[in-house]
């Protein structure tokens, strides 16, 4: 009997390792539409043959491309902006607005090691390329980082608070800070902002955002972020120490961008016949249906396309 049960194992196991993914079939289906134009915002119906296990849909439109579904990076021109107000004092030169490509980042839980850190790296102050505020609410207009964007080399972005004794200092308040890449083809990803919070581009949920830390070099005046604003307010009287005080955000990689992604239509439980979809711009798209045999022996696709073309 022991003999028997061993027989039985040997082949379970020789069944089970011999097969390769040579031997995994390769799906088979057609996808098809009634027509090659169509009209926005009214439903298109691709009907389907044959059963692969799994479907995966991607509608051609932006961050829906196949082309581009395995995509992080891609250069594009790096734009930054922001909204400043200052208030109170009225000291010339109190925020600076530096880039670092060489900063090596922040030591957690030791900010004296961090700001020797700062001290020694290399940074460049493009604050004149903003316009910041002499009293009032202040759009930065955009600020190119393109010359600063390079694969896999991300920088820190830092506003430098300064303040000097005998007069009254300045608060600043920073809103509505963005840093985006944008793509020869108009496509736009957000890199970073004033939130901790993941950052969602076209359906994709990405970490692109670093969130902020903060230094006092000089004095206890420092930097907050309070409802995704950063705020910093000096001595309100006239006879405030100077002070220095840091933001910094980073790493962030400019040339960074969020995959695009597919819908899955179809399962190992389910059969599908057709599938509608409705887009919602006039243009040209190219509608990618990947099929899949996918198993513990391997998987295997095979691609179909179809050009669509949608009039107003």
């Amino acid at each position: 009997m022991k003999n028997i049960i061993l027989i039985f194992l040997v082949l379970f196991l020789l069944q089970l390792f011999g097969c390769k993914e040579d031997d995994i079939s390769v799906p088979s289906f057609e996808v098809s539409t009634s027509n090659d134009t169509y009209y926005a915002n009214k439903d298109i119906t691709f009907q389907i043959t044959g059963s692969p296990d799994f479907i995966n849909f991607f509608s051609g439109e932006k961050g829906k491309r196949y082309e581009y579904a395995g995509r992080i990076s891609a250069e594009g021109a790096s734009q930054f902006q922001f909204t400043s107000l200052r208030a109170n004092g009225k000291q010339e030169g109190s925020l600076k607005l530096l880039v670092s490509s060489d900063f090596p980042g922040i030591t957690v839980g030791n900010d004296s090691i961090t700001i020797t850190k700062i001290a020694s790296s290399s940074w460049t102050d493009i604050t004149d390329k903003a316009l910041l505020s002499t009293g009032t609410s202040t759009k930065s207009g955009i600020i190119d980082l393109t010359d600063f964007a390079k694969q896999g080399k991300p920088v820190f972005i830092a506003f430098k608070y300064l303040a000097t004794t005998g007069s009254i200092q300045n608060k600043w308040t920073i809103s509505g800070l963005t840093i985006t890449n944008l793509l020869p083809d108009g496509t736009v990803y957000t890199l970073a902002n004033t939130t901790n919070a993941a950052i969602a581009n076209y359906g994709v949920s990405t970490v692109f955002s670093p969130g902020w830390k903060f230094y006092r070099v000089v004095n206890t005046y420092s930097w907050t972020l309070s409802s995704n604003n950063l705020i910093i307010t000096g001595a309100t009287n006239t006879t405030g120490s100077a002070a220095e005080s840091w933001a910094i955000m980073g790493p962030v990689d400019l040339t960074r961008v969020a995959p695009d992604v597919c819908a899955n239509i179809k399962g190992m439980d389910t059969r599908l016949n057709t599938h509608t979809y409705k887009y919602t711009a006039a243009g040209t798209y190219t509608a990618t249906f990947v099929g899949a045999t996918n198993n513990i022996y391997g998987k295997k696709e095979i691609i179909k396309q179809i050009e669509i073309i949608v009039n107003p």
